[in-house]
Parts: structure tokens; sequence; C-alpha cells
């Protein structure tokens, strides 16, 4: 019986990762057929769907409490706009979503790996060479995170999945849009308690800094299966966390090796902790390998564990499959505070969450009948991850010697302010709710408010919210309308690219350069400048190059792309503004009879004011049908002048 901390008890048996659909579960959304359930977590249930293309995608449906807030609406639309912003190695990416609906929902691109939480209880700690690089990989990804004005947030072990191309952090942001709700506004705050910083559990402003910390938890936990603030309940643990600046975590049970990471990590002081890419610069120096080697990089049954996986997400459930036996509905009852007591002992989160116990590690499981893992009963990450949690047994934790006793602490404010976090924890506990609110004074908040960093890159009420498709519009052009629907993607065109004058005349700087846009592997990405020009796969490039990006299910446009009648310059600068491409392209948009074909010659303004024509000759196809072709061609560049 184990279970990790702050997380939903899970099995550690491995057997089907989706579930089928009940009476009261969607069959479709703004377009998007809904083939099984993945998941259900706090702020909704995720289904698996697919693209017009055959992209498998990870559709989080959010809950009614959450939809039918406008505040919520509202935050969400600007966080997922910044999310749909990220792109780096290590994260899966965000591909479409929608507020317009009845229920607000977004897209992931869904990767059949198994998360790290699932991964701890089915196999056991992994081996420190691997935590380095797992840390070091997440370092990676929350630099191109925060690089976009997001915080993550949320940041736990079942937030980060393993894959065979190394681990992948996803859910980045979104838990911020249930902050400005009604259901949070007098001083809850959403996240799991046990991955939360000092400053997001005593409802102070979080930096990237709070993610770091985030970080730190889970490379400890990772390494031994011990939590280094102790095998309490999720009140504890908080309360504990909350009051790191007056007694800080017991880090000498851990090896030598670890701990310098441990102490950087998780100083109570945001601004004393390493930054994402130094720690990345650590980890690879620590762990004596490469951490972007990923051959053979974690234990065998792991390995095979995700190898399985992956070639059964190859054979999706179809549409067609016959009605299966109703799961649980996709709204709750009723709110957070509906839900029954949780035991001091069991992280209060969801109802799965309940009656954890502690018992002798298991030993590793015998390998299942081929499919996907065991249908979520607990807690399931947001969109993007492949294997939810199931709710049986539990993940034993070796407890921590008692941290001690502070000499003559400081009678500092934030001390105050840990003291009466521990004693509304308490008293949310005896109320029965199912996950830790954090009740501080009306002053103490507002100022959180005030001061609290942009996360999205938006002012809190003075950006307007990016426009919004309908869920009409947004089914089509993300690829998931009917036939006949043309373009694909969002559905919105960049806005980046500069006017052309009314009488410009063009220089050619270079002519018919062959260029080739080859599809990366796995989750990866490549940067494309069309100036230099320049292809970049290690996510050197900077923002302000960038003409276009692509992994292999999507190209995303940053400047506005029109298609040219013609191969002269007044023809394609024409074709960048009467012939204009969606900003998301899918495989479906390739081909004979699509968008993109053999001839077609694409038209845009470069980041650097440039005008290029990128004449495509050949189109190959990708192994899977979800899966952008690579394309050749010849690229053309004229500078313009008045």
């Amino acid at each position: 019986m184990r279970t990790v901390p702050g997380e939903a008890p899970i099995s550690s048996s491995t057997g089907d990762i989706l579930s089928p659909l009940g009476p009261q579960d969607p069959r479709e959304t703004a377009g998007y057929h809904l083939h099984a359930r993945i998941g259900e977590g706090g702020m909704g249930t995720v289904y698996l769907s697919h693209t017009r293309g055959g992209q498998p995608v990870a559709l989080k449906v959010i809950r009614r409490e959450y939809g039918q807030d406008p505040d919520f609406r509202r935050r969400f639309e600007q966080e997922v706009q910044a999310a749909r912003r990220v792109q780096g190695y290590h994260i899966v990416p965000v591909v479409d979503h929608d507020t317009t609906g009845e229920l607000p929902w977004l897209a992931s691109a869904f990767i059949a790996g198994i998360p790290l939480h699932d991964a701890l209880v089915a196999f056991g700690p992994l081996p420190l060479p691997a935590v380095f690089q797992l840390v070091g990989c997440a370092a990676r990804a929350l630099t191109s995170i925060h690089a976009a004005d997001v915080i993550h947030r949320d940041l736990k072990p079942s937030n980060i999945l393993l894959g065979s191309q190394g681990p992948y952090v996803i859910d980045f942001g979104i838990a911020r849009a249930a902050d400005a709700t009604h259901l949070t506004q007098s001083g809850g705050l959403i996240g799991t308690p046990q991955y939360m910083s000092p400053e997001h559990a005593l409802g102070e402003p979080v930096t990237p800094a709070t993610d770091v910390f985030s970080l730190g938890l889970i490379a400890a936990v990772a390494a031994t299966g011990r939590h280094p603030y102790g095998d309490g309940g999720a009140i504890t643990i908080a309360a504990q966390i909350a009051n790191t600046a007056q007694r800080p975590p017991k880090l000498d049970g851990y090896d030598e090796r670890l701990r310098p990471l441990l102490e950087r990590c998780l100083t109570a002081e945001p601004t004393d902790r390493i930054g994402t890419e130094e720690l990345a610069a650590l980890c690879q120096e620590s762990a004596g390998r490469g951490i972007g080697d990923f051959t053979g990089w974690l234990p065998q049954p792991l390995t095979a564990e995700i190898a399985r996986r992956e070639h059964s997400a190859r054979t999706p459930p179809q549409p067609t499959a016959p009605q299966m036996p109703a799961a649980p509905p996709l709204a709750p009852p009723a709110g957070p505070a509906t839900i029954a007591p949780t035991p001091p002992a069991a992280p209060p989160h969801n109802p799965a969450e309940q009656g954890t116990t502690q018992g002798v590690p298991q030993a590793a499981p015998t390998p299942p009948p081929t499919g996907f893992g065991p249908p979520a009963q607990g807690q399931a990450p947001a969109p993007g991850y492949g294997y939810p949690p199931p709710a049986t047994d539990t993940y034993h934790l070796t407890p921590q010697p008692p941290a001690p006793a502070p000499a003559a602490p400081k009678k500092s404010r934030r001390g105050l302010k840990a003291a009466l976090v521990a004693l509304a924890l308490v008293l949310v506990a005896g109320s029965g709710a199912a996950a830790a609110v954090y009740v501080l004074d009306e002053k103490d908040d507002s100022n959180a408010t005030a001061n609290s960093t942009k996360d999205s890159g938006k002012d809190e009420d003075g950006d307007k919210a990016a426009s919004t498709p309908t869920p009409t519009e947004s089914a089509a052009d993300s690829g998931a309308g009917s036939d006949g629907e043309d373009g694909g993607g969002d559905g919105t065109t960049p806005s980046g690219s500069p006017t052309i004058p009314e009488n410009a005349r063009y220089t050619a700087l270079f002519e018919g350069k062959a260029f080739t846009l080859r599809t990366p592997t796995g989750s990866d990405y490549v940067n494309v400048d069309f100036d230099k020009p320049e292809v970049d796969t290690e996510d050197a490039m900077a923002d302000d190059l960038k003409d276009m990006y692509l992994n292999n299910s999507y190209w995303y446009f940053e400047t506005t792309m029109g298609k040219s009648v013609g191969a002269t310059p007044q023809e394609c600068a024409e074709g960048t503004g009467t012939n204009v491409l969606p900003s998301t392209l899918d495989s479906e948009d390739f081909g004979d009879q699509a968008e993109i074909d053999e001839g077609t010659r694409l038209c845009t303004v470069t980041t650097s004011g440039n005008l290029a024509m990128y004449e495509i000759t050949a189109l190959t196809p990708g192994d899977y049908s979800w899966e952008v072709p690579t394309v050749q061609g010849k690229l053309t560049l004229w500078k313009i002048t008045d």
C-alpha cells in the first residue's frame, strides 16, 4: 500500500488509462468527438479526442461551478492564451481552447507516457542520475514557461510525465484562473498543499521562484519517496511549509549528492532560491551524462512500461466502439465544501484521496495486457499526461525524524501569518473541506492581489482578454470540424507583421535557396527564422527572430502568413494581406487539395521586416496520419523599402 505525498492514492497495477463515458458525460465538445475519459481532477474532466488529422488530444472540460463564474472565464481565457505562447522542450503544448460555450475547455497534445506519481508507486524511487535528468529537464521547461510570463503554480509529481524521450511538464499556469473566482476570493488558494511554496501557502504573491521550490520537493520525493516535511497529511505538511522561515526542512537524511540541490531550492526566501537556468546546469553536472541523453535513462521495467503505453496509444479506441459502463458524472453534485472530511493522514483534495493507509511497499507489478492504463478514480493531471492515477493502494513513506524546535523565533509578520495559516488549516479540516483553504485577513489578501506578479503577462483587469472563437469556429479552425471546412489551427492570425508601404520597392537578398522544414521527433520544437535563414532545433533562437515554429503535429506562425498566386514580390506581398492562413496548421492542412501542397507559395513579412516567399517543392508524410509532413522548398527574401 503506497501513496505519493499530495497525490491521489493509486494502485501499483497498470491497466487501461481510459475509462468508458458515463451517461452524464458529453459525447462532443465544439466539434471534438469524445471517445473516453482519461481522468478527473479538481478543475474538470479530461477526455480523449482527435483532431481532423487524427492526432490524439487530451481535452479538458472545466467543472460547471467554475464555468458558470464570469471571473473564472475571463481569467481562464487569459491564462490559456498565455499557456499557448509557451514553447520549448519538455513541454506538452496547449493546442486549442474555447471559453464561449456552456463550459470552457482546452486541448493539448496527448502523450501516452506515465506520470512521475504513478512511476513512483509502481516502480519505486528513481536512481539518482535519473532524478538529476528529470529535474534538469523540468528546470528547462520552467525556463520556457516563465519566459512567456506564466507561472505553473501547481507543479507536482502527477504534472510531470515520463516518456521515452524524457520528462514533460504539463498543466502549466491554468490553476491561477481559479483564484479569481468567488470560490476562492475569500482567502482560498488552489493548488496541491504538499507541493506549495511557503509564500503560496501564506497567500503572498508568487513569482517563478515558487515553481523552483515545488521542483525541489519533487526531487526529494522522486529520489527517496520521502517528503522533506515528513509524512503527515496535507494540513500538517502545508502548515510546516508555511513555517519554513522559522523551521526549515531537515535535509541531512538525503544523499549528499542531492542535498546541495535541495538546499538551494527549498529556502524560505524566494529571492535566495536557485534560478531555473542555473538549476539545469547544476543537474547537467551532477547527472554524469547529458541531461538530454535519454538512452536507457530510466530503469528497464519502467522503460518497458512506457514503451507498452506508447505502442498502445497508436491504436486508440474508435468513436464507433460499443457503449461501455457508466463512469462518474462530469460535474460533482456540489462544491468542494460538501465533500466528507478527510482523515488527517490523507491529503484532502478529492474523495478518492480519503482513507489513505500505510503499509509495506509491494513488489513491482507484472506487465499487464496491452492497452491503456487503469481507469482514473482519483485526481488526474490536466491535458497532456498519459496515465491518470486510479485509487486503491497507497504509497509507503519512510517517516522523517521530527525537526528540532526553533530557538526563540522572531515575532515577524510572516511568522504570525504562518500561525494563522496553521490554525485556519485545522479549522478547515474540521469543516470537511475537500481542498486546503487558507484564510488570511482581508488586508493581507488585498495586498497579495495588488502586488502579485503578472503570471500571464497581462494586467488583472486592465488588459482586455484576447478574442475567443465561437465553439463552431473553434472546432473548424482547430481541425476538428466537419468535412468541407477550410483551414486549421485556432482560426486566428498573428498580428505582429508590419504593414507593407503602398508603393514599396523590393530588393532581392537571396533567391531560390533550398530550405527544408523537417518534422521533429516526439514533442520537440523547431524554430524557424526566414531572414537568416535558419532552423533551430535546440530552442536557442531569440523570440524576436522567430517567424514560425513547428512540432510533429502542428505548424505555428508568429507572423501573418498568406498564399501567393505568383512568384513576383508584388504578388507575394498581396498574398500576405488577401489570402491569409490560420495561425496554426495540422496534418489535415497538407497534401492534395489541402491548404498546403506542392507548388504552394507561402508569403510573410518577417520579424525583421523583410518579405519572404517559401515555394514548396515536396511533401514527405510522417509515420502517422496526425503528423505534419517534412516539407522541402525554395526560399526567397526581399528587402522592403519605401
